[in-house]
């Protein structure tokens, strides 16, 4: 039914954020196994037996990805997707699945508009990977008409000193053309300084962005550069972003072989299509991101150095919010704004004492620790407006561990056993069970983090949503 897990030595992609998936099969038990690969990876899953209960639950609450089985009793998938094309473009994007697949019908579904088309057994690699770029796909098509709609962009919220000379480096920086590369530790917000960059170079090609660390090795070039087939050219992010700007995020998790061919489209703004023979000419300004000390891995041999020097062409460094914690009030202001319309919450407001505990915590996951705070205390408190206990409650499930004293007394192979237990509780507390952030900030791949967790007896769902674990 679905083919093993890679091995230690590949990378199994995870999302950069959730998304709503609705699983169409008549197979219960693979509707269970979807349902739980799917969740461990932050998405909400929604199932389906048949067309007509797919139909009913795509009229009350469209999804962000459908995947839909082809061969199912009564109306086959083919037929259903025929039926939504029928209504106008998709308004998700719809993955086929068959154990029954034929060059005609995956041809077909593509056709008829079908995003990808996956044979079973389901590779479980593959399906994480296509369902991230599927969602990833809408949620930067969304993200493209708030901006035609006049929605605000990137914001850095603060006033203090070093908030300000961020400011001032990104305007600097944004007229030239020069490769950037943004420093800071996990969760200070280096995306958001690379969107304000772009938003104030005047480019007026789109803002892509791409996550090294949460694409298999074996998928990193076809990201980038596209892929040709003998139907249709797929393009890659490179493409999409001609004529403005292109992220790569956590960039000191780049295959090898990958960088080396980064290093030629730096110098010559043309590659080729994985595939293809025909050079693609683009005018791509990269701005690049790493909580790694990339000048330490160049001299391991671990980061190539050519590469390393062409994308520190512009360097910026976004500070730790230890270093600008007199902005916490005007990051809670603007935090609790964004997620109460998002998740349509009543406004709250924090008194003087819950203030105060935000400013007391050391912070160690940063600005996006104080985002998962928050939320966790709009989610579990009712308390308008909160107070110092409310605060230090949300933050006691997520609060740096002490080590304990009995570390000390116990054998080495133990106390190291225990200690990364309270580590990687911590790190997942943090970051609401999200795998791809977890192993980032670890420095595991995601496979060995799996193994990891499993050896030590952590589930990572207890963590989602701020969770007590």
């Amino acid at each position: 039914m679905f083919e093993p897990l890679p091995s230690s030595s590949e990378s199994v992609p995870g999302p950069n954020q959730s998304g709503a998936i609705l699983v169409v099969d008549d197979e219960a038990e693979i509707r269970t196994v979807l349902e739980d690969t799917l969740g461990e990876e932050g998405y909400s899953v929604r199932l389906a037996a048949d067309a007509q209960e797919a139909e009913a639950q795509v009229r009350v609450t469209p999804p962000d990805m459908v995947l839909l089985d082809i061969w199912m009793p009564r109306t086959d998938g083919m037929d259903l997707l025929r039926r939504w094309v029928a209504d106008g473009p998709l308004p998700f994007p719809v993955v086929m699945m068959s154990g029954h697949s034929t060059i005609e019908s995956a041809v077909e579904a593509t056709r008829l508009g079908a995003y990808d088309y996956l044979e079973k057994p389901l590779s479980l690699n593959k399906l994480l990977l296509t369902a991230e770029h599927a969602t990833e796909a809408v949620r930067l098509r969304r993200e493209n008409e708030s901006l035609r709609n006049g929605a605000p962009g990137a914001v850095l919220v603060g006033d203090s000193a070093p908030m300000a000379q961020l400011r001032h480096q990104i305007e600097r920086l944004a007229g030239s053309q020069g490769a950037v590369l943004i420093a800071g530790e996990p969760g200070v917000g280096k995306e958001a300084a690379a969107r304000a960059l772009h938003e104030r170079s005047g480019l007026s090609g789109p803002f892509i962005a791409i996550n090294s660390a949460a694409i298999a090795p074996d998928g990193m070039e076809t990201q980038l550069f596209g892929r040709e087939l003998e139907e249709r050219s797929q393009p890659g992010r490179f493409e999409q972003a001609d004529g403005g700007v292109l992220f790569l995020d956590e960039v000191a998790d780049m295959q090898a072989d990958v960088q080396a061919r980064l290093v030629r489209v730096l110098e010559e703004q043309r590659f080729t299509r994985v595939g293809g023979n025909d050079p693609v000419h683009v005018d791509v300004r990269v701005v690049a991101a790493t909580n790694r000390d990339l000048d330490g891995l160049v001299r391991e041999g671990a980061f190539r150095s050519d590469l390393y020097y062409r994308l520190n062409v512009l360097p910026i460094t976004v500070p730790p919010l230890r270093d600008h914690a007199g902005d916490i009030p005007a990051l809670v202001d603007h935090f609790l704004q964004r997620q109460c319309q998002r998740e349509g919450l009543r406004s709250r407001t924090f008194d003087k004492g819950a203030l105060d505990a935000l400013a007391e915590h050391a912070w160690l996951g940063n600005v996006r620790e104080l985002e998962n705070v928050l939320e966790r205390i709009l989610i579990l408190s009712e308390a308008d407006p909160v107070g110092a206990g409310d605060v230090r409650d949300a933050l006691g499930s997520a609060a740096r561990p002490q080590v304990p004293e009995r570390l000390f007394e116990a054998p080495l192979r133990q106390a190291r056993e225990d200690f990364e237990r309270c580590y990687l509780a911590y790190h997942l507390r943090a970051n609401g069970g999200n795998i791809t952030r977890t192993s980032a900030e670890a420095g595991l791949e995601r496979t060995h983090l799996y193994r990891k967790l499993k050896q030590l007896g952590i589930e990572a769902g207890q963590f989602k949503n701020g969770d007590k674990g």
